[in-house]
């Protein structure tokens, strides 16, 4: 997969005000840890996320979107008029039906003859709708597009802990698959990818791969998706050990096919950013992809897992952050249940 005319304009990010320390979400599991006698600080020393933030109750996911996805617009001196799609992209979303993209795109009043609608794909939905619109874009149906999403974790943070404290009957053993549900946060986050001929910043998508290894498919899943809102009082379950081994295994073999389709070497890539799981994932998924650790750029620490805005987030934190230079080559590698990866090329342009 190989792309000639596409750049990776901008991202963009939202990040909630409310911040919920793993400590305080411990304490609210007390009579649990006390039960099954686990020690205090068990979730972080774990994982290694110390807090994640969450949206104020009652904000719908396309509400927090607009703002995200205005402040793309606004930030990028693009003419909305270029804007030929608008995908919403989240595990969260408004309704069933419409689309969350449609009050997305009516509100940010982009024209009438865009493709809107949204797209599915658990913590990969919006690196695939990044991929669609380049491939709208390489084909010339499009000038630019948006990519847009919101993740709001506090109902299956609430329902995780009121399901461990009511359950007498849990053990040490079959409490571990409601533990990943304890590091899921709340973001937002936004990528515009336009034609070579109008970008402002010369950032270009080189191209990617995509691989599928579905015999996993059971490793990480919710409850049946029966309604939207806040009526919603999701569950999941997961395998942590056997998803993040049969992850990387899957990324292991999706970076050999990478470095292959881009003609790049371990040591041309200049900053890799990854989905943001906990720190043993990513310990061993630069272990397994033989690449230094310093390479990586971490937003897990006080964000969390956000589901699909967690790869765009911690990109977008990172290149405002200087960490890489004109003409860097930026390595995005997202895993995701399924068990999907996708991994993509950028190369950092010298337009101001």
């Amino acid at each position: 997969m190989r792309y000639h005319k596409v750049c990776v304009e901008l991202f963009s990010y939202t990040l909630p005000e409310e911040v919920v320390t793993t400590a305080e979400l411990e304490s609210r599991l007390f009579s649990l840890y006390e039960r099954l006698k686990l020690p205090e600080g068990r979730l972080e020393i774990l994982t290694g996320i110390k807090e994640r933030r969450v949206w104020k109750a009652c904000t719908s996911p396309g509400q927090q979107s607009v703002v995200t996805a205005r402040k793309l617009i606004d930030n990028s001196g693009i003419d909305p008029s270029f804007i030929g799609a608008l995908i919403h992209g989240s595990v969260c979303r408004d309704y069933l039906e419409p689309a969350t993209a449609c009050g997305v795109h009516r509100q940010l009043d982009l024209p009438e003859s865009s493709y809107v609608y949204d797209v599915s794909n658990a913590c990969l939905g919006i690196v695939s709708g990044m991929i669609q619109i380049a491939n709208m874009i390489e084909l010339g149906h499009i000038r630019a597009g948006i990519v847009v999403g919101t993740e709001s974790s506090r109902s299956l943070m609430e329902a995780t802990i009121r399901h461990l404290n009511a359950d007498q009957t849990l053990t040490r053993k079959s409490v571990k698959p409601a533990f990943a549900s304890l590091t899921i946060g709340s973001g937002s986050a936004a990528v515009l990818l336009t034609h070579e001929d109008i970008s402002q910043t010369g950032n270009r998508l080189l191209g990617g791969v995509i691989r599928a290894r579905t015999k996993f498919c059971d490793l990480c899943r919710s409850e049946t998706d029966q309604s939207g809102g806040d009526s919603m009082n999701p569950l999941m379950n997961t395998d942590s050990e056997a998803l993040m081994n049969e992850g990387v295994a899957v990324a292991k073999d999706a970076f050999e096919d990478f470095l292959q389709e881009m003609n790049w070497n371990r040591c041309d890539i200049n900053r890799i950013f990854c989905h943001q799981v906990g720190k043993a994932h990513q310990q061993l998924l630069f272990d397994k992809l033989q690449l230094p650790n310093e390479l990586n750029f971490s937003t897990l620490e006080f964000l969390g897992n956000t589901g699909s805005t967690a790869l765009p987030t911690t990109t977008g934190i990172g290149l405002e952050s200087g960490i890489v230079n004109n003409g860097s080559k930026v390595a995005l590698l997202g895993i995701g249940s399924g068990i999907n990866s996708i991994m993509l090329g950028i190369q950092l342009g010298t337009k101001n």
